[in-house]
């Protein structure tokens, strides 16, 4: 809970709270209120425990299919122990919405959370570290062994912090990002001029200085953004 700061006055989404554990640590901050989303019966019932505290809303839902900033009021932040298998749907959804969000303190598997603040030439750099870097900062606070979980999962954990930039794209240029990285990475192999031809492929690369023989893993956020912006252009 340390690395989330002073959460006095905020709303704070948890998703996936399990035996309530996250949620009781964050209960006892000063949090204005501490919403659990959760699609497990058993994990709602062992949560629903804890709502003596009137600060406490429990959720039985899927968290892919809710609106949480209908349900959460501003300033909201998200601080989660991710399912990691919808780990990344999750966090991309958040996103489309980055604006709305102060910050968001989330666990990942760790090779997930690699992706998400990964750099150009690496190979963890991808669609994921392209669309967070984009709109946010985000840094990896926390690395956990399997040994820190009972029971351990096979894997090693992350905790990422990223906070959404004050200003943020348009809802058409990000569905253009999103379109563009699909895209490119889709099929990283490939060079940029196959791999984009859906979108224009070497006319869309010259009109962005770019050259055609590079590939996906080459390209820095900034020059994904200024293809974004021409595709964008080209769909209106």
């Amino acid at each position: 809970m340390r690395e989330a700061g002073d959460l006095t006055g905020r709303e704070v989404v948890e998703v996936g709270p399990g035996p309530g554990g996250l949620t009781r640590a964050l209960l006892g901050t000063n949090a204005r209120r501490v919403v659990a989303i959760e699609r497990d019966p058993r994990a709602v019932a062992a949560v629903s425990e804890l709502a003596d505290d009137p600060r406490l809303c429990v959720v039985e839902g899927d968290a892919l299919a809710l609106d949480l900033t209908a349900r959460v009021a501003s300033p909201r932040q998200i601080v989660a122990n991710l399912p990691y298998n919808i780990a990344t749907p999750l966090l991309v959804g958040w996103l489309r919405q980055a604006a709305a969000w102060e910050q968001m303190l989330l666990m990942f598997q760790l090779e997930v959370a690699e992706r998400t603040v990964a750099a150009p030439g690496s190979g963890a750099y991808g669609r994921l570290g392209v669309l967070t870097q984009w709109l946010a900062e985000a840094r990896i606070v926390m690395r956990l062994p399997p040994r820190a979980f009972v029971p351990s999962p096979k894997v090693w954990s992350a905790v990422v912090r990223i906070r959404p930039r004050a200003e943020q794209p348009p809802a058409e240029l990000f569905a253009a990002m999103e379109k563009l990285t699909a895209a490119a990475f889709g099929q990283r192999r490939k060079m940029l001029r196959g791999a984009l031809r859906p979108l224009g492929g070497e006319a869309l690369l010259a009109r962005a200085a770019i050259a055609p023989e590079r590939r996906a893993e080459t390209l820095t956020v900034g020059e994904f953004e200024r293809l974004a912006r021409l595709v964008a252009a080209t769909a209106a």
